[in-house]
């Protein structure tokens, strides 16, 4: 990362920023928030902080490795702190609107294919995207306190305080990540399209 703080996140899920974090996944799927800038799904940073997301997680989306994990909280519930332990560089952008090669990315990602079905169908024109990160773990984990600006149905949000990203680790080594993205790749076929 160029800069010693980043304070630009990307909101997600807790399960899948877990998931991110502990290698099992570089991969996730996007549609777009419904406060989306043009109502569209676009990436405003490709080094983003991973800010967890708990009010959305359904446990019946999920595969079920990763559906034990989740425990639904009522509508507008959010934790006091927020826990910031990573942040990514989104390497590439996929956009994808066959169902059937959604399918195929089933073993790279965390969700089940009802997920995949109920993606598609919100918004049929436009296409799901996927989006390849290679993850860091920060060198220390940061608590921030929640603020009503964070929340909401949007993707991307800039953080009041900026996290030290210096001395982050990847996750996955760089020769695991681009087997990984090569593999997506020759699924997705001539689809592929990078960030930046």
């Amino acid at each position: 990362m160029n800069l010693s703080r980043n304070f630009h996140a990307l909101k997600e899920w807790a399960i899948a920023i877990e998931a991110l974090e502990k290698g099992k996944t570089i991969m996730l799927l996007r549609k777009g928030g419904i406060q989306e800038q043009n109502g569209r799904f676009q990436v405003a940073h490709d080094q983003v902080l991973l800010y967890p997301t708990f009010e959305h997680q359904q446990p019946f989306l999920l595969k079920p490795d990763y559906a034990d994990g989740v425990f639904p909280v009522p509508s507008g519930w959010h934790p006091e702190t927020v826990r910031i332990g990573s942040w990514a560089e989104i390497t590439d952008i996929l956009p994808v609107s066959d169902e059937s090669i959604v399918n195929s990315l089933l073993p790279f990602h965390i969700w089940n294919e009802q997920f995949i079905s109920d993606r598609l169908k919100w918004k049929p024109r436009q296409p799901l995207y996927i989006l390849l990160l290679r993850t860091y773990k920060l060198a220390q984990v940061t608590e921030i306190p929640y603020l009503t600006q964070y929340g909401g149905c949007k993707s991307w949000i800039d953080l009041t305080q900026g996290i030290d990203v210096q001395n982050a680790q990847p996750v996955l080594s760089e020769s695991r990540y681009q087997q990984l993205v090569e593999e997506i790749s020759d699924i997705i076929g001539d689809r592929k399209t990078c960030n930046g």
